[in-house]
């Protein structure tokens, strides 16, 4: 009955978030209110089929393992101390008073002052997802702004992170009485020692692993790997440290991060990850009882006002004292009006902790579900703002008391397409076999930069201490193919012999780069056709090759002229290829 009861739960949550999720994809939302709203659909709070909210639960456990771990493959210490001087400052100031200020509601509503700093820690933190989507829609992902943004965010998760590891011993070191500072003292040594193992051995370990899995040439292999390193570092991390299995799991994705693998593990990996992250907003979804808003709208009003209002006021004066423009301030101010899945995690915990009660768990819940659906169109009326703000002087000099920076750099993204030099040409290679080596060996002796994708690491580190750029993972996901410059790319050469997937790696890059040329390598002729239906300009068959090749060979052996074979190889050639 488990199993039926289970298999129920997973069929009809995810069913529910994905018609849910397609629909306010497709009205310009983050998916993520559907997959609340599917939650609330099969929750006990709503008529019709009703979801084993505790299984839903057990799985989305592992959607939050996996999604700390994922926060850590894609930390990177290097974007923080980018806008290091404006993102820490800031995030713990903003941290701090939407904190105080989401406490200071709860407490007006009667709450615990255990419950009220809880609530206002989870208004203060936005969402990574909906962030960085509104951020990549209107452009400004890699503008001074959209670092900025990142940046502060990546500040916001780690102090989360650690009020996800304080929590328990702070709610069992409070009822302790004298022993809450030994108790804390403990805690702050094992997660020491814990990030201390985890770099000095993980750093070493972990690489070789992943260099003998990798060998394997086994997808199903590194998936497996990648996932129970995840898993078995945060389950480890509980057992034998005591400290949260989030800990574990994030630490975990920094040092695959770091390693040679992060590309692949984020591109092949993660995709699970994504499934169980659904899973976890739709359990939170399944806490709402409507109802519950119809008890208290005061405090879902409030609530909203410091997540809409409060929060983006404070990232905006703490920008401009900090000297940088006024539409810049706006942009990361409005960027970070919002909450979303460590805003659900902090209360989940909390919930199971007894320091918070459901309907605390609803109104954010709710809060979540309006500033998500509110902040991309806030975003888009940020230069109406900056328009009508201009238009008036003393306005303008009230919001530019003092002027704006203009020492400021900015790194660029490499992660998000490395190989972005100001190149007048470059082609990206797909496989460095014998055509590979001879393709890109050719390019760069007329002037074409070359990009490398192999799934071979030592032939991507040969290449790069060559001083050629290569990307070491699979080309058929849409992050290696934008890693290698696929975006800004003049050709794409898939020269492969047997890769697979070659139609969806086709597909992808003309999503990315509508423009580029693409010419792909199939063995069989019968192959052709599929591969120029996906959008590949010109393909060259094996078997076509072999088969002009032999013709000419027999009409050079008969005496025919020169033209004579080149008329019957065009002829050869348009027989055998209209085949495709």
């Amino acid at each position: 009955m488990h199993s039926v009861d289970l298999i129920l739960t997973v069929t009809a949550g995810l069913g529910a978030a994905l018609v849910l999720g397609y629909f306010t994809q497709r009205l310009g939302l983050s998916p993520i209110v559907g997959y609340l709203l599917a939650g609330t659909l099969v929750g006990p709070h709503t008529p019709g089929f009703v979801a084993n909210a505790a299984m839903a639960e057990q799985l989305a456990e592992l959607g939050v393992i996996l999604l700390m771990f994922g926060v850590g493959l894609q930390f990177h210490v290097e974007e923080l101390l980018a806008v290091r001087r404006v993102a820490l400052p800031g995030a713990i100031v903003q941290s701090l008073v939407s904190t105080a200020l989401g406490a200071a509601i709860a407490r007006a509503f009667g709450w615990n002052w255990s419950a009220a700093v809880v609530f206002g820690a989870a208004l203060s933190v936005a969402s990574t997802v909906v962030l960085v989507r509104v951020l990549a829609d209107n452009h400004d992902l890699h503008t001074p702004a959209g670092h900025i943004a990142v940046g502060w965010l990546v500040v916001e998760d780690v102090l989360t992170v650690v009020v996800l590891v304080l929590l328990p011993p702070l709610v069992g070191g409070a009822a302790a009485g004298s022993r809450l500072w030994p108790t804390l003292v403990l805690i702050a040594s094992k997660i020491l020692v814990l990030v201390a193992f985890t770099f000095l051995v993980g750093n070493r370990a972990i690489p070789w692993l992943l260099d003998r899995v990798a060998a394997t040439r086994s997808r199903e292999l590194f998936t497996l790997t990648v996932l129970v390193l995840a898993l078995g570092i945060a389950v480890g991390s509980a057992m034998l440290f005591g400290v949260s299995m989030a800990l574990g799991a994030f630490l975990a994705g920094i040092v695959v991060g770091r390693s040679d693998y992060s590309l692949r593990a984020a591109s092949e990996a993660l995709p699970m990850r994504d499934a169980f992250a659904v899973l976890f907003f739709v359990s939170v979804g399944m806490l709402l009882d409507p109802r519950d808003l119809v008890r208290a709208p005061g405090l879902v009003a409030a609530s909203l006002a410091v997540v809409i209002v409060g929060k983006p006021l404070v990232a905006m004066l703490v920008v401009r004292l900090l000297r940088y423009p006024f539409k810049v301030a706006l942009a990361v101010g409005v960027a970070l009006a919002q909450i979303g899945e460590f805003s659900f995690m902090l209360t989940a915990l909390a919930r199971q902790l007894g320091v918070i009660t459901e309907a605390a768990m609803h109104t954010v819940v709710v809060v979540a579900i309006v500033s998500i659906v509110t902040n991309p169109f806030l975003y888009r009326g940020l230069d109406r703002v900056e328009r009508w703000a201009s238009g008036r002087p003393r306005l303008w000099r009230l919001l530019n008391p003092v002027p704006a920076r203009a020492d400021v750099a900015f790194p660029t993204d490499d992660r998000a397409d490395p190989v972005q030099a100001d190149y007048p040409h470059r082609a990206v290679v797909v496989g460095y076999g014998p055509s590979g080596r001879t393709l890109t060996r050719l390019l760069q002796d007329n002037g074409v930069v070359p990009t490398v994708v192999e799934l071979n690491m030592d032939t991507v580190r040969r290449l790069r201490e060559d001083g050629v750029a290569a990307v070491y993972g699979d080309a058929s996901h849409q992050e290696t193919l934008r890693s290698a410059g696929v975006p800004s790319a003049g050709s794409l050469i898939l020269s492969a012999a047997n890769m697979g997937r070659g139609e969806e790696v086709i597909r992808l890059a003309r999503d990315l780069n509508p423009g580029i040329r693409i010419l792909a390598r199939t063995p069989h002729l019968r192959d052709g056709a599929a591969l120029r239906n996906a959008g590949a300009d010109e393909v060259f068959s094996g078997e076509g090759e072999v088969a002009l090749a032999l013709t000419e060979a027999v009409l050079r052996q008969l005496g025919a002229t020169p033209e004579q074979i080149e008329r019957e190889r065009a002829r050869a050639h348009e027989e055998l290829f209209d085949l495709q």
